[in-house]
């Protein structure tokens, strides 16, 4: 093959494969990131026919790490971990542990040294955030409480490997690399300077890239180019994580990561994800075919029981430490069977971390093709995993009175305590969620001594909010029980905050069947729903874009009103 062309070729045969290969995924309902893998197999060295060449695809994959690591931090929201934390936290933590461990121990029984057994076992613990938000989004749980507490524990998954990624080159020779530089300093020594390396590049951008990263994007707005927006955008995310990697010894991974974090501080951060979203999707592509020429099939020929055993760690060892653990938090069964099928496969990290961990000489290519597999085979039965829920559920609850009891809400915050003053039992606003505007309404009612009750999914604002003396109960207001706790039969009012379509009915239903006389306030953000609401007559339905346009209206004809004295000036 003419070397001149060698790069137009494999981006050609790279992106023409991964097409159709990701169209027969989705359309026998499986990611198309498997698709991708296996294009990456059918072009790569262990497949008969034609071989694209594994180096450039190797620099063109480090760009795609650098695109996708950028998206992440350009969508990581410190506010989302905050509002799960108490779970997400500790959650992530131990159940990253429990699969780790059992990775290592598996390793250590082939043989494995500690150090091949450490990057191992932490590339079995970390799911894929990429196929996560895809199977939510299908499901249309990404905005339920169940979404939202799967979403923050792969949050603390990613801090965790991101500093696992910083961490791993400095500790290669400890850990028994044969071609890192042999290192005389001590373990806490090489620790030390890695974290103070990583700790200056993080002072920087918080304090010199949080004020001239948004500067640059301003400037670059002001010209209206549009092309020069997106390159200033691509332009940051790989100059940084290039320069992360050159001036602090910082991978580029968590250069990217920080780009794009900070850059979400920006007022533009929306729409720079927006303009780099096509650049990402591509060479995210790229980097999973790139994964995909690395895996050598043979290994689930020559080692079916090694494959086994990793699907196993996969599949169980992340799910059932999970689930007990969402459980021991008193959290509903169906929370803990939907966050362990979240947690049923891995994905990008581990590629990340196995490739590191190869590169630096601590993981063997067999351990490489091991994860590959189990990535592969676990990405692939996730939407069955999901699919199998509800009757799963349904199953257990029909033949285990433990699971009964585990089903019947064990949440302490469940239910109003005993103490509560009878202002908020009786002619009381009954508000469901409080989000941003259920937060608005609530100042609201406080500043005119309104007494109200709070309905909200999130224990731990429903936590906060007990602590600073108001009255709320936990759980879902489409659950009858969750509006029988906050006394909806002597109610004057409930008011939906949340534009919840699915249960919304059913929360009226609720509110109507136990109180006739109630007025109910409902809110939407979608106009055929609007407008369905409104002919069946729940309640007075409010819509998002309808009001905003009311409030413009508003203000612009009463400053033309007739006698206004600060009618705008005319231009002629």
């Amino acid at each position: 093959m003419d070397h001149g062309v060698s790069l137009i070729t494999t981006v050609a045969a790279a992106f023409g494969v991964a097409l159709i290969l990701g169209f027969i995924a989705e359309r026998i309902k499986v990611p198309a990131l498997v698709g991708y893998l296996v294009a990456g197999i059918i072009i790569g060295p262990a497949s008969p026919g034609f071989v694209a060449d594994v180096n450039i695809a190797s620099q063109l994959s480090e760009i795609g790490i650098m695109l996708l690591m950028f998206g992440v931090g350009l969508h990581f929201s410190p506010a989302d971990l905050l509002a799960v934390k108490r779970l997400a936290v500790p959650g992530a933590i131990v159940q990253m542990g429990c699969a780790a461990l059992l990775g290592i121990g598996l390793a250590s029984w082939w043989g494995w040294s500690f150090g091949a057994a450490l990057v191992f076992g932490l590339s079995l613990s970390c799911a894929s955030t990429v196929v996560l938000l895809k199977s939510l989004e299908a499901r249309n749980l990404l905005d339920t409480m169940n979404g939202k507490i799967a979403v923050g524990w792969l949050v603390v998954q990613d801090l965790v490997t991101v500093m696992v990624l910083v961490l791993l080159p400095a500790l290669a020779g400890i850990l028994g690399s044969h071609t890192a530089v042999a290192n005389s300093s001590s373990l806490w020594s090489t620790i030390g300077q890695t974290l103070l390396q990583v700790t200056a590049f993080i002072v920087l951008m918080l304090v010199v890239g949080r004020r001239l990263l948004p500067w640059m994007l301003w400037q670059v707005a002001r010209t209206g180019s549009r092309e020069l927006f997106t390159l200033s955008v691509i332009a940051t995310a790989i100059g940084i994580a290039y320069g992360a990697a050159e001036l602090f010894k910082v991978s580029f991974a968590l250069g990217a990561f920080f780009a794009g974090s900070v850059m979400r501080e920006s007022e533009f951060s929306h729409r720079a994800a927006e303009e780099s979203l096509p650049l990402r999707d591509a060479f995210s592509v790229l980097f999973f075919v790139s994964v995909g020429m690395l895996f050598d099939p043979s290994v689930l020929v020559d080692r079916p029981l090694h494959v086994l055993g990793v699907v196993a760690i996969i599949l169980l060892g992340n799910s059932i430490p999970a689930a007990t653990l969402v459980l021991a938090f008193k959290y509903p069964l169906n929370t803990a069977l939907t966050i362990a099928a979240s947690l049923a496969q891995i994905g990008e990290f581990s590629f990340i971390l196995a490739g590191l961990g190869k590169s630096i000489g601590l993981l063997p290519a067999e351990g490489v093709n091991l994860i590959l597999a189990g990535a592969l085979i676990s990405i692939a039965l996730n939407s069955f995993v999901f699919t199998a829920i509800s009757p799963f559920r349904r199953w257990i609850l029909d033949r285990s009175a433990l699971a009964r009891r585990l089903e019947v809400n064990l949440d302490p915050y469940a239910e109003l305590p005993m103490t509560t003053e009878r202002k908020y039992l009786e002619g009381q606003v009954v508000l469901v969620g409080y989000g941003r505007v259920g937060r608005r309404i609530a100042k609201a009612l406080d500043e005119r001594g309104i007494p109200y009750v709070v309905a909200e999914q999130n224990r731990e604002v429903v936590e906060d909010l007990r602590k600073n003396g108001r009255a709320a109960v936990s759980g879902n207001a489409g659950d009858p029980a969750v509006l029988i706790q906050a006394h909806i039969a002597n109610a004057a009012m409930l008011v939906v905050a949340t534009p919840d379509t699915i249960n919304v009915r059913q929360m009226a239903e609720t509110a109507r069947t136990l109180n006739p006389a109630i007025e109910i306030i409902l809110r939407t953000h979608n106009e055929e729903e609007s407008v369905l609401l409104h002919n069946e007559g729940i309640g007075s339905v409010f819509f998002g874009e309808e009001e905003l346009a009311k409030g413009m209206t508003s203000h612009v004809l009463d400053r033309f009103a007739p006698g206004t004295t600060s009618t705008p000036a005319h231009s002629h």
